[in-house]
C-alpha cells in the first residue's frame, strides 16, 4: 500500500525532527525533545548531531558521557564531542579539587586547634611549677 502523499508531507524530516527536540529541551520539555532524538536515531544510527543532543539531555554523567563516546565513534573528530568530554573531565577534576581542599582545610583546623590546647596546658603545667 503506498504512503499518502499528505502524510509525507506532514511528516518532518530527521533535521526538522532535530530542531523540534531543540526547541523542545529549551522550552524544558526533555522527554519529548529525547523521544524526538530517538526517532531520529531509530532511523539514521549514525547521525552524529542527534548524539550530541541527547549527550546535552542525558539525566547523568555516565549517560552523557556515552552519548559523547557514541558520536566520536561516528566522527573521531568531533569538535562537539570532544568539549563535552573535555568539559566533564575538568568538572571531575574540580570536584575532587574541592573535596582535597576541605579534607586539608579540615585538618589544618583541626590541627591549630590541638596545638592550642597544648599550648594553654603547658602554660598551665608550667605557672603551676611556679
Amino acid at each position: 500500500m503506498a504512503k499518502d502523499k499528505r502524510d509525507t508531507q506532514n511528516t518532518p524530516n530527521r533535521e526538522q525532527l532535530i530542531n523540534m527536540a531543540i526547541r523542545s529541551a529549551k522550552q524544558g520539555q526533555r522527554k519529548a525533545a529525547r523521544m524526538m532524538l530517538q526517532k531520529v536515531l531509530a532511523e539514521d544510527k549514525r547521525n552524529e548531531r542527534a548524539m550530541i543532543m541527547m549527550a546535552k539531555l542525558a539525566s547523568g554523567d555516565k549517560d552523557r558521557r556515552k552519548w559523547y563516546n557514541r558520536a566520536l565513534q561516528v566522527n573521531p573528530d568531533s569538535e562537539a564531542a570532544l568539549d563535552g568530554i573535555a568539559k566533564m573531565d575538568y568538572e571531575d577534576a574540580a570536584s575532587r579539587n574541592r573535596a582535597l581542599y576541605r579534607i586539608i582545610l579540615g585538618a589544618s583546623v583541626a590541627a591549630v586547634i590541638v596545638l592550642s590546647v597544648a599550648w594553654v596546658l603547658i602554660a598551665a603545667i608550667g605557672a603551676a611549677n611556679i
